[in-house]
């Protein structure tokens, strides 16, 4: 019989976090909110379904004899007829059979969501998780805060050695050098092979390095890994002169955690405001402004031009001609899936591996979640993404079932102890989108409508909306439906009428 496994889950509504257990944790392990910036998030999946079939199995010696009721006796132990129940066994389609040997390759929260939850689903299956970096499995989420000496690096571990000895997964530090499809083989680079019947690429991305000239100088670096924060960290000193390059959520996190680590730091974004992927104009300027009463030099709508030093970097050039002096450079710019591999072995691919709604891959044998794949045109890179994918994918892989339905860009974040609320489609998709904004009192609210339907809100300081714009924007409700809102959205209610 198919049974629904409902993972009870948290989402932390401030950095993404996402919990597993019956109860919401008391306070956020990657940023610190408690409890009560908590709420559910829930994916379901279903068991390995069974097939019954006209059989009869020996509840003594598990012997198994075929026909519509069951033999008087057991030919191999003698047991009578009442000791006898009907056989159940695992279904035999191509989707279920034969699956014993599972590889992921990639150890972020989604190879790791999707290794926990294949065991959870399968207790025999052979787990071998495949991690790039030598350390155990680590919150990429607080690095920053590692970074600005907020917790220690034994704080950022996922597990430890001892969850993956009782969960019985291999945990193997090394790099997938290639793909062998028709032998369903991944090689490592030492030349290890590792046999698989399915195979979840979880392998994530790599930061964007642009091509300015001086990138390659020492000192001139991104924060991707625990190895990168390391080396960031023994770069600094009293007074250094810190320039990120790149205003969204990483540059601005990096920024807030270098100044906290006695650095003096400037921004440089190549839009003309800060987070353009979650706010508008008129609310970034609100946190431009907070920024330089905080001592951060931020500079907006400029083009780096160079790097600028001899071995080492001693500055950035601006394509206006003016140079910022930086001990250390920081480059924010985004990041690309980690496709190579796919390409490879000739996957499908476009920004990223491309999967169907059950996350396998154009081959039937492969899965792939997290940042490395595409979705309905789609490569999330956010936490929670990350961690309903890979649920998804660890139960397919060993013959469960569940689906990936897809899921709205949501960020809450605290930049400076500011708190800001991002969710949905903020900016114009045509002459159709219209964005209704209130600003008072130092703060800010944004809902943008899309032919009459919620499609993005954006929060600046007051958060009390939170929820009922979180709703209104998954639930795609149209503005007849959220009269709730009427009176905070000055113009909403025409809008409905």
């Amino acid at each position: 019989m198919t049974g629904f496994l409902m993972t009870r889950t948290w989402k932390c509504d401030l950095c993404g976090y996402v919990h597993n257990g019956s109860e919401a944790p008391q306070s956020c392990p990657v940023c610190g909110a408690d409890i009560s910036h908590f709420s559910a998030f829930e994916i379901q999946t279903s068991a390995p379904q069974e097939t019954v079939t006209e059989d009869w199995q020996c509840s003594i010696c598990d012997h198994i004899e075929h026909g519509s009721s069951p033999p008087n006796f057991c030919p191999i132990c003698g047991a009578a007829a009442a000791l006898f129940h009907p056989y159940v066994a695992p279904e035999t389609s191509a989707n279920h059979a034969n699956i014993n040997k599972l590889v992921i390759l990639g150890a972020g929260i989604a190879g790791m969501t999707a290794a926990e939850e294949a065991r959870r689903q399968v207790s025999t299956v052979e787990i071998t998780l495949v991690s790039r970096e030598m350390s155990l499995p680590y919150y990429r989420l607080n690095l920053t805060r590692f970074l600005a000496g907020e917790v220690e690096e034994d704080d950022l571990l996922i597990q430890r050695q001892e969850w993956f000895d009782v969960q019985k997964i291999a945990y193997l530090s090394g790099e997938a050098q290639s793909i062998d499809r028709d032998a369903r083989k991944v090689t490592l680079r030492d030349g290890k092979q590792l046999d698989y019947d399915r195979l979840i690429m979880a392998n994530g991305a790599h930061p964007f390095i642009p091509p300015i000239p001086g990138a390659n100088r020492d000192g001139v670096m991104v924060l991707r890994t625990l190895e990168h924060a390391r080396k960031m960290i023994s770069s600094l000193s009293p007074g250094c002169r810190a320039v990120v390059i790149g205003g969204g959520l990483l540059g601005l996190e990096t920024a807030w955690a270098l100044q906290r680590r006695g650095a003096e730091v400037s921004v440089l974004e190549g839009f003309d405001w800060l987070l353009p992927r979650q706010l508008p104009p008129a609310a970034a300027a609100l946190l431009f402004t907070h920024l330089e009463k905080q001592q951060m030099t931020i500079k907006c709508g400029v083009q780096v031009q160079e790097f600028t030093g001899d071995e080492t970097v001693r500055g950035v050039l601006l394509e206006d001609g003016t140079e910022i002096p930086a001990d250390l450079v920081i480059l924010a710019t985004g990041v690309r899936p980690n496709s190579h591999l796919a390409r490879q072995c000739g996957l499908k691919v476009k920004q990223g591996v491309v999967v169907n709604d059950q996350l396998f891959t154009s081959d039937e044998h492969i899965l792939a979640a997290g940042d490395v794949c595409e979705h309905q045109g789609k490569v999330y890179g956010i936490w929670p993404a990350s961690y309903a994918q890979g649920l998804v994918a660890g139960a397919n892989a060993v013959g469960a079932s569940g689906e990936f339905p897809g899921l709205p860009m949501t960020n809450r974040i605290k930049v400076l102890d500011v708190d800001l609320f991002s969710i949905g489609q903020i900016q114009a998709i045509d002459a159709s989108t219209r964005l209704l904004e209130v600003e008072e009192y130092g703060s800010y609210r944004g809902l943008a409508c899309h032919d009459g339907q919620v499609v993005g809100a954006v929060l600046y300081g007051d958060m009390q909306l939170t929820r009922l714009l979180q709703s209104a924007v998954e639930q795609g409700r149209r503005v007849q439906e959220v009269a709730d809102l009427w009176e905070h959205f000055p113009g909403l209610q025409q809008m409905a009428g």
